[in-house]
């Protein structure tokens, strides 16, 4: 039903549910015709309905036509938005997007500019002038520019934010079609992953940091950060930027509250942790653990980007590369190299090694943090040995009706997951053996 109609001499405005948009309704040659006026506030919607009155008091066609350019020329106006303004006004907007970050906030401007490039615009062209079809063909375009599908849909994420911000400009937002992104699917093919170290590995990671003929900056303070993300499970940035007032040493606890999901966690420190941390506390003279190596992290360029992340990364992959491993691999099909081995494999390794010795996944994740994904990755199978005897029984050529049974009640403890991945482990092997 109609609500807060407004007579005029021809015509009624109305909205259709409450402080909703308003449209006109008038009758042109006893046909009823109805038009959104496109806004919730009562003056504008009075004054747009008032442009359409001449048009439909008019008498012939040429004066109709006429009076409907001046009226659409009349309302465009307001709309009107050059793609070289787009930027500046968006910046403004109270509706823009606020990353966290002054990398992200670039990266809005970037994608939009690279967007820009791709249309190769004339002078003149607005923003109401981008139709999906032309968004469609950038979507085909960043297929071709071997980036990941991640990548991909960040890309359209952006320009489609952008884009709902400044609706006021544009009839629809082009780059709200579900056809322009890209489905995780299309890499399924793409079988490198994150690793996560052996304990081998790990072993041979202490190994070099401890070896003198093996050189780089700060090289004491990066021994530390590896410790940490070995015996805690933490980030790069929550083990480098990690300060003395969350650390007790009597008590031999940690407490991170972590940058990326802002979630707290407590630690119990380790043993072989312990005299790292004492060892450290030699060149305490701030706040940070490893305070120049969190000066270096922390650099940030002249716009305020944070750039010395990547120079002490640099510095963690140098270290994985002492020990035999390449850290990165080409994939066909991508621009980047992929990346294997990193500081977050020890993140890999800390939760695989958790599953290996039976820790409850609820006491990993109150470690790593209750939204970690890394957890389901290691905690999804209880043995590749129990398994291994289903198979290997089910495949004999004399299997008992009894063998049936014993098969069947392993296969069901398997799939109920009930219990730890040791004690699942150890109850399949009992029904297998009797």
């Amino acid at each position: 039903m109609a609500k807060n109609k407004i007579k005029l001499d021809i015509g009624t405005i109305y909205q259709k549910e409450e402080k909703g948009i308003y449209y006109f309704r008038y009758q042109v040659n006893g046909q009823r015709k109805a038009v959104s006026l496109k806004t919730k506030n009562q003056k504008d919607a009075i004054k747009k309905a008032e442009s359409y009155v001449p048009t439909i008091k008019a008498t012939s066609h040429e004066v109709i036509s006429a009076h409907v350019k001046e009226a659409r020329r009349l309302t465009d106006r307001k709309k009107l938005l050059l793609l070289s303004d787009a930027w500046d006004t968006y910046s403004k907007h109270p509706d823009r997007a606020t990353p966290a970050t002054v990398h992200e906030q670039k990266s809005y401007k970037a994608t939009l500019q690279e967007f820009f490039r791709f249309v190769n615009a004339p002078d003149g062209m607005a923003i109401r002038d981008i139709t999906p079809a032309i968004t469609n063909e950038f979507a085909d375009h960043l297929r071709t520019t071997a980036v990941s599908v991640t990548t991909h849909n960040r890309k359209i994420k952006r320009l489609r934010k952008i884009f709902d911000t400044l609706k006021e400009y544009c009839d629809l937002n082009p780059f709200a079609a579900p056809s322009i992104r890209r489905k995780p699917r299309e890499e399924q093919e793409l079988n490198v992953r994150r690793i996560s170290f052996t304990k081998e590995q790990e072993q041979k990671i202490l190994e070099v940091l401890g070896d003198p003929k093996y050189k780089v900056m700060h090289k004491s303070e990066i021994r530390v950060i590896y410790y940490l993300g070995m015996f805690t499970g933490q980030r790069l940035k929550d083990c480098v930027l990690l300060r003395w007032d969350k650390l007790d040493m009597e008590r031999r606890k940690i407490w991170v509250k972590q940058f990326k999901t802002a979630k707290e966690v407590t630690i119990p420190m380790s043993s072989k942790l312990l005299p790292i941390l004492e060892e450290a506390l030699k060149w305490k003279k701030n706040e940070y653990v490893c305070p120049n190596v969190a000066k270096r992290y922390k650099q940030t360029d002249r716009d305020g980007k944070v750039v010395g992340d990547n120079h002490v990364n640099h510095d963690v992959m140098r270290v994985i590369r002492w020990t035999g491993l390449e850290p990165s691999v080409e994939v066909p099909g991508r621009k980047r190299k992929v990346t294997v081995y990193g500081f977050h494999s020890l993140r890999h390794s800390f939760a695989s090694h958790c599953a290996e010795a039976g820790v409850p996944k609820a006491v990993l994740l109150s470690i790593l943090g209750t939204d970690s994904s890394i957890a389901d990755k290691y905690y999804t199978h209880i043995g590749d040995e129990a398994q291994e005897k289903a198979i290997a029984a089910i495949s004999g050529d004399s299997v008992t009706l009894s063998d049936r049974k014993r098969i069947e009640d392993a296969l069901a403890l398997i799939r109920s997951g009930e219990g730890s991945p040791m004690e699942i482990l150890a109850q399949v092997e009992k029904i297998l053996s009797n």
